[in-house]
């Protein structure tokens, strides 16, 4: 449910206070990003504007734009619901942001008992505190109210993941795409449950994100992996080039381009090319500084294997693999 928060009264009010009728077409036509830069103290334009910013997954300017909004008026409902969201959805939120955006959703729930989104997102603070009957609580009032409500089988979905059940995770994130047949999410997130379970339709699922999400780098990439393990090498291939073609600084690509020529194809001077690409973009990609490692162990050339194996330990002093191959090849 999506509450209209930039009414058509309030751009009258705006274009009233600009002068002439020219000047009302014009300020209709403007986007809200301009809206937000020409009205940077209008709390509805910073309640749209923080709105698009969580859309987008821009979450610190989401948070500005609702702490801001929230400030300047905070008996406003929308206001404190925006700020409660960017507050819960931030990279680095704490227990105590946590708590803080609980009580924000409580209020709101209690002004406007039937706000699915509100219910929703409340129930997603519970699950955050591991307090599941409470979230199942939410999560059913919201779909007493909307039983179509797409992000409450989502959230039920993500609840039962967290406690093991496949099977019920997979019906809610399924039910979700019923009601909502272009959510990208849902069908990622059964891409990579039948994928753990070594399920080929995982590929059918990461083929219909890309075909929603076209310059999804993440989507790609699922696909492109599922087709690799499922041995549908040539289709992983394709999918890596189309990657690179999308996003060439994007170097996962490249190792898995080598990856497959390696271990796939036994062409390893074309594994070793798209191995020294991707340190050419990335020094630090531990894992091609093994493999090379590898390569050269393979062909003999024991004392460069070991220079390679210790450029991986160099980044990442940790990498077990890399030093047992150098204590191997040490004796």
């Amino acid at each position: 449910m999506r509450i209209l928060l930039f009414s058509t009264g309030f751009l009258l009010v705006l274009s009233s206070a600009c002068g002439s009728n020219s000047n009302k077409q014009k300020q209709k036509e403007l986007s809200i990003d301009d809206l937000y830069k020409k009205y940077p103290d209008s709390v509805p334009i910073l309640i749209k504007h923080g709105n698009l910013m969580l859309e987008r997954y821009d979450y610190e300017k989401a948070m500005q734009d609702g702490a801001k909004a929230y400030r300047m008026q905070e008996s406003n409902i929308e206001a404190r619901f925006l700020y409660a969201n960017a507050l819960n959805n931030q990279a680095n939120r704490t227990p105590g942001d946590v708590m803080s955006a609980q009580k924000h959703f409580k209020f709101v729930v209690k002004k406007q008992p039937k706000n699915t989104r509100a219910l929703v997102a409340l129930a997603t603070t519970y699950a955050q505190q591991g307090d599941n009957e409470k979230a199942f609580y939410y999560t059913n009032e919201a779909l007493r109210i909307d039983k179509k409500y797409r992000d409450a089988y989502i959230l039920k979905g993500s609840i039962y993941l967290s406690l093991g059940n496949r099977k019920l995770a997979k019906s809610s994130y399924q039910t979700a795409i019923e009601q909502d047949p272009e959510f990208f999410a849902a069908y990622i997130k059964l891409g990579l449950i039948y994928q753990e379970e070594n399920n080929p339709l995982c590929i059918q699922y990461f083929i219909t994100a890309t075909q929603i999400r076209p310059n999804n780098i993440e989507a790609y990439y699922n696909l492109a992996y599922a087709y690799q393990q499922f041995d549908k090498i040539s289709e992983a291939q394709q999918t890596y080039r189309e990657m690179l073609e999308k996003d060439p600084t994007f170097t996962p690509p490249l190792f898995q381009l080598g990856w497959i020529k390696q271990f796939k194809q036994n062409d390893l001077d074309s594994a070793t090319y798209f191995y020294n690409k991707t340190l050419q973009k990335e020094p630090r990609y531990v894992e091609a500084w093994h493999n090379l490692g590898l390569i050269y162990e393979t062909k003999g050339e024991k004392y460069l294997a070991i220079q390679y194996y210790r450029k991986a330990l160099k980044y990442n002093p940790d990498f077990t693999i890399s030093n047992d191959a150098i204590k191997r090849l040490s004796k």
